[in-house]
């Protein structure tokens, strides 16, 4: 649990305190909209796309070895990031930072289950979502202190310090663990496949409505239903299709856990743009505002391991989801006047709902496999995550990008920049419904 807490805490963290430097980064850069949502959107798309092969490799050769190499990865291209010498630069290393991290996404939370009793499980899976909103809380006012009194260089110097750590940690207290697939034939062609159908569908959807959107969409659909005919005909799957089509649970708890990353994970990147943009915060104020979000998820996610002893997952992730809804309802209606304490109210109301989410769908889903499909079920919970923000972060670009341009985001764009926010919690909004819709029939 130290060592999943370490590693845990990573990402979750760098996204947070980079929403707070943005600005600095923005100038730094000179991004325009469209650069400033691929900064983060090219992390995540490398995270959703290697997910499923990098399962497979470590069913092949040892999880906890994929583990520590992604870990090991992601600090050497922290180190460098800062370095780069334009945009172009920056946002590939952060893809390859993207693709380090799907390593140990991959496999992370199939040894964390494989190793802890099913009775501790919901208790563990707790702690260690606990640990993911506690640096996000601590990710908005340490990375803005760090952004403030030493730069936005030392986001990336002090996450690229933690990354050792945790790979250190990992080598010494992980177990190895025996590859459970050593004789099968690595599904390259399936893996190919794959990451066609999801750069096409996710690029589509952020292009939209130019027509390269569009078609990139025809491209990226038919190739996506082609991959799942291909892999339900060969022997050694890099997914095993029916794992969705033969087991309800697990087909409605991954599109709920889609759904909801689609409708949330763009809510911290608005929200700090408007805050340090609209409402003039420095970064560190905005931090402070911020972090409610964030204790709320604490909170709310350690709460959920005892509350799953007298509730099912199903109706915890519901009841999630609905609050989750309404704090998105709440942020629609932010204009240039809103006062923040009404910011903070939707931004706590918010952080319960993913809180009590998060960690009671990945027991249901972790719960619905047998153990030898740890390492794919954790895959797909983790590619759904990821492959949610892709699509959020997509769509929080998509409304800027029409509103705004290609002009560099400022002050001087308020107006327009507020109508782009209405349009991402509105969808949001809608999105959360469908979602807990989705978590109920299960």
């Amino acid at each position: 649990m130290s060592v999943f807490c370490v590693s845990a805490v990573l990402v979750p963290f760098m996204g947070s305190a980079f929403n707070l430097t943005l600005p600095q980064i923005a100038l730094r850069f000179s991004f325009t909209s469209t650069s400033l949502a691929w900064f983060n959107t090219a992390f995540v798309i490398a995270a959703a796309l290697f997910q499923l092969p990098f399962a497979k490799l470590g069913d092949k050769y040892g999880r906890r070895k994929i583990y520590s190499l992604g870990l090991a990865g992601l600090a050497v291209t922290l180190f460098i990031s800062p370095l780069s010498p334009n945009t172009a630069i920056l946002i590939c290393l952060r893809f390859i930072s993207g693709i380090f991290a799907a390593m140990f996404f991959a496999t992370g939370m199939a040894i964390l289950v494989a190793v802890v009793h099913p009775s501790n499980r919901a208790k563990a899976l707790a702690i260690n979502v606990a640990a993911v909103y506690s640096a996000l809380a601590a990710g908005p006012v340490l990375g803005g202190f760090l952004a403030e009194h030493f730069g936005w260089q030392s986001i990336f110097y002090f996450t690229g310090a933690v990354s050792i750590a945790a790979f250190l940690t990992a080598n010494l207290w992980i177990e190895r663990q025996e590859p459970i697939d050593r004789g099968e034939r690595f599904d390259f062609a399936g893996a190919l496949l794959f990451g066609i159908a999801l750069i096409a569908i996710i690029y589509g959807f952020t292009a939209i409505p130019k027509p390269r959107g569009f078609i990139s969409l025809i491209i990226g659909v038919p190739a996506m239903a082609a991959f799942i005919c291909y892999e339900l005909k060969i022997s050694a799957p890099i997914i095993n299709i029916r794992l969705f089509t033969e087991n309800h649970l697990f087909a409605f708890s991954n599109l709920a856990a889609l759904i909801n990353y689609s409708a949330s994970a763009s809510t911290t990147f608005m929200i700090s743009l408007h805050l340090q943009f609209v409402l003039g915060f420095r970064e560190t104020t905005a931090g402070l505002a911020l972090i409610s979000q964030a204790i709320l998820q604490v909170a709310a996610s350690l709460a959920a391991g005892k509350l799953s002893e007298r509730f099912t997952p199903a109706k915890l992730a519901t009841a999630g989801m609905l609050f989750s809804a309404a704090g998105l309802f709440g942020l629609i209606f932010t204009t240039a006047s809103t006062p923040a304490s009404y910011i903070i109210a939707n931004l706590m109301l918010t952080g319960l709902g993913f809180g009590l989410f998060s960690s009671p769908n990945t027991n249901a889903i972790m719960s619905s496999v047998d153990k030898r499909y740890y390492g794919q079920a954790s895959a797909v919970t983790a590619t759904m995550r990821q492959v949610g923000m892709s699509f959020s972060m997509g769509m929080a670009g998509l409304f800027l990008s029409i509103f705004i341009g290609d002009m560099e985001v400022s002050a001087a764009v308020a107006p327009f920049f507020l109508s782009a926010l209405r349009w991402v919690f509105i969808v949001s909004f809608i999105m959360c419904l469908a979602g807990a819709y989705c978590s109920g029939k299960r």
